[in-house]
C-alpha cells in the first residue's frame, strides 16, 4: 500500500460524503436544532458505523452476505424502516418550533447512537466499500495496513462532520434554518423516506 492509494481513497471518500444522504442530512438537522456538540456527537456516531463498515468489507464482510443474503436484507429492511421513522418524525415535528431550553435537546449518548444506527442501517455501504477498496488498493494488504485504512476513514468522518457542525451552529445558520423550517423539515423528510423505500426495493 503506498501514500497514493490512500489519497485516492480520500478523495473519492470525500465526494461520498458530499453527496445528499441520510447522514448528510442527521448532521445537518441536528447541528441547526440541537446545537454544535450535538451535532459533532452525532457525526462521532456516524462516522464510527462508516468506519466499521470499512473495517468489515476489508475483512470479507460482502462474501458473507452473498452466502448469507437472508441475513443482508433483514439488516437492510430494519435500517429502512428506521430511515422511515426518522422521516415521519421530521415531518410530523415540521411545523412544531423548536425547543427553547437545552434540556429538551436530545441527550448526547443518543445523539452518538442515532448516527450510529443511521449508518449501521445502510449495509450497501459495505458493497460500496468493498468495491472502492478493490479498485484503489492492492489484495495482499496484511492486517495491519487494512487496520489503517480503517482508522483513516474513521479519522477523516470525525474531522469532516465536526467541522460541518461547526460551520453549521452559528446562530446566522439557525436563523436561516428556523426561517424555512417548515419546508426543510419536509423536504428533508421525503428524501429520507425515499432513500429507505429505495434501500427496501433495491436488490
Amino acid at each position: 500500500m503506498e501514500l497514493g492509494h490512500i489519497i485516492a481513497f480520500n478523495l473519492t471518500l470525500l465526494a461520498s460524503m458530499a453527496s445528499p444522504g441520510p447522514a448528510l442530512l442527521l448532521a445537518l438537522k441536528t447541528t441547526l436544532t440541537s446545537g454544535r456538540m450535538a451535532g459533532i456527537i452525532t457525526g462521532l456516531g456516524l462516522g464510527t458505523m462508516a468506519a466499521l463498515w470499512t473495517g468489515l468489507a476489508l475483512l470479507g464482510l460482502e462474501g458473507v452476505f452473498q452466502l448469507f443474503p437472508w441475513a443482508y436484507a433483514l439488516l437492510k429492511t430494519g435500517g429502512a424502516l428506521y430511515l422511515l421513522y426518522i422521516a415521519y418524525g421530521m415531518w410530523k415535528d415540521a411545523s412544531k418550533p423548536l425547543p427553547t431550553s437545552s434540556a429538551d435537546a436530545p441527550k448526547l449518548r443518543r445523539a452518538f447512537l442515532t448516527g450510529f444506527a443511521v449508518n449501521m442501517g445502510n449495509p450497501k455501504s459495505v458493497i460500496f466499500a468493498s468495491a472502492v477498496l478493490l479498485v484503489i488498493f492492492p489484495q495482499d494488504m496484511s492486517l495491519a495496513a487494512k487496520a489503517s485504512i480503517a482508522l483513516n476513514h474513521l479519522l477523516i468522518e470525525w474531522t469532516v462532520y465536526t467541522l460541518f457542525a461547526i460551520a453549521l451552529s452559528t446562530s446566522a445558520a439557525r436563523a436561516g434554518y428556523l426561517r424555512l423550517k417548515p419546508m426543510f423539515d419536509r423536504v428533508a423528510a421525503l428524501i429520507l423516506g425515499a432513500l429507505a423505500l429505495r434501500l427496501i426495493f433495491s436488490k
